[in-house]
């Protein structure tokens, strides 16, 4: 593009200073031009308005994470309950545990300071009662890991086949 206009170099007359078109005037409206038809699509675009995006929605594997917690504390409420049962409960619950700090790191989401509550109110009063509550809760709890390797990505259903795995495992062992 080329602008023209009739400029006295090392003059001014009146005209020029009346008119207010200078060479210098004319070259900062097409720079402004410019640049306010390269910024005006970015307007648009978002790129101003960072604070307004919504937040992303949590992770579908974040409720895995919390029924093993779950999971955990029921074993360790029902080994406390009946001391006789700790022997084959603990190794249970530590491995819960292991699951949902292995489900946290692979979402991205720190573990909860505070122990979740367990899934069942109370554990029942004598042992049989108490390891076929938690081979209900195994059971239920088999089947979400379940359905939730048949839904996942490729690499998380390693992960999710196996806990389903031990799951059943636990079941079995509850026995």
């Amino acid at each position: 593009m080329v602008l023209t206009c009739p400029v006295g170099i090392g003059r001014t007359t009146q005209r020029d200073h009346a008119s207010g078109h200078s060479r210098r005037n004319l070259l900062r409206a097409g720079a402004l031009v410019a640049l306010g038809t390269s910024v005006a699509p970015l307007a648009g675009c978002d790129l101003f308005d960072r604070d307004d995006e919504p937040t992303p929605p949590p992770d579908p594997l974040r409720p895995m994470v919390d029924e093993s917690l779950g999971l955990a504390a029921a074993y360790r409420e029902s080994a406390v309950t009946h001391p006789d049962l700790a022997g084959r409960l603990d190794p249970i619950a530590e491995t819960h545990t292991a699951h949902a700090t292995e489900l946290a790191r692979v979402i991205g989401v720190p573990l909860p300071s505070a122990p979740a509550a367990a899934p069942s109110t109370t554990p029942a009063t004598d042992p049989a009662g108490a390891l076929a509550a938690l081979r209900a809760l195994e059971k239920t709890a088999q089947q979400s890991a379940t359905a939730a390797c048949a839904s996942a990505p490729a690499e998380r259903a390693a992960l999710l086949g196996s806990i389903a795995a031990a799951r059943a495992t636990h079941q079995e062992a509850l026995k």
